[in-house]
């Protein structure tokens, strides 16, 4: 990564508190995870959000060694009812810390905007060497306090921040309400890539061209949540780093495998973790 430049990765995103069916909570939000996965890969990484700074900084505690933070007040931190997993997933809005600032100071070499619930800005300012977006977050509202999330059409600036993107990543249940976004993307030159949990990786490059990657198997999955945006830091970083979106995917693919072969955020894999399952993985298809 560029030394001249302040952060390696910036996530921009609300980190929420997720409370599950069994009643525990634990910190969520996109751009926690990312930002998690890409300190992991031995980056420098920083998440600018919105919330009550106590409750996030407190949530944030064990791996704030590993973090930078910047937290913009607000009367309550965005708090989601998470019920179900995978594509049967669904969320309930709690509480929501409304949307960050209108127009972005940064200073990274990846620049990755990971809105949870509308609440991104559509305009930044400073170096990003490379802009990634995980859009679900731009089609989704509710009605209140306790409303379910539901989808809707993107506005115009979020069609306006896609096509200002080097990539996209998006979940195959998500992709119908990105589609405007997906296709602003492409022809701003974007690569997307589409993910469906075991089922094949789509990648759709900038010529138009449509690509597929098998996901290689994952025996006994602990748990999924987080999956997606680790997949997304880690594509992120490989195409910066001048992967191929094939190779990138790759990549993505594994170290989204090792988040989901343990629990919680804290099995999120090291770059040498990643590797090993990379390696792994191409030695048994060469059997």
């Amino acid at each position: 990564m560029n030394p001249d430049l302040h952060f390696d990765y910036t996530t921009v995103g609300h980190v929420t508190v997720d409370v599950f069916e069994d009643g525990s909570s634990r910190v969520g939000g996109a751009a926690f995870y990312s930002a998690l996965q890409a300190a992991r890969l031995g980056l420098r990484a920083l998440i600018l959000t919105r919330g009550v700074a106590e409750e996030i900084e407190e949530l944030l505690e064990p791996y704030r060694h590993e973090l930078e933070l910047e937290v913009l007040p607000a009367a309550h931190t965005t708090t989601l009812r998470t019920l179900g997993s995978g594509a049967a997933r669904r969320q309930r809005v709690l509480a929501w810390a409304g949307p960050i600032a209108h127009e972005l100071a940064v200073d990274t070499a990846i620049l990755h905007l990971a809105p949870v619930a509308r609440e991104s800005p559509d305009r930044w300012r400073g170096p990003a060497a490379f802009v990634g977006l995980t859009p679900q977050g731009l089609v989704r509202e509710w009605s209140g306090p306790d409303a379910e999330i539901g989808v809707c059409q993107p506005t115009n600036a979020a069609a306006e921040v896609a096509r200002r993107c080097d990539a996209i990543v998006v979940s195959e249940h998500e992709r119908p309400s990105c589609a405007e976004l997906i296709a602003a993307a492409t022809a701003g030159g974007a690569v997307v890539a589409v993910t469906a949990g075991a089922h094949p990786n789509t990648i759709l490059t900038p010529g138009g061209e449509l690509l597929e990657l098998q996901v290689p198997p994952l025996e006994q999955p602990a748990d999924d949540v987080g999956a997606g945006d680790v997949f997304a830091a880690a594509f992120f970083v490989a195409l910066s780093d001048g992967r191929s979106p094939l190779k990138a995917a790759s990549f993505a693919n594994a170290a989204a495998a090792v988040r989901m072969s343990g629990t919680g955020a804290g099995a999120i894999g090291r770059r040498e973790e990643i590797d090993a399952r990379l390696l792994a993985t191409a030695a048994a298809l060469e059997r």
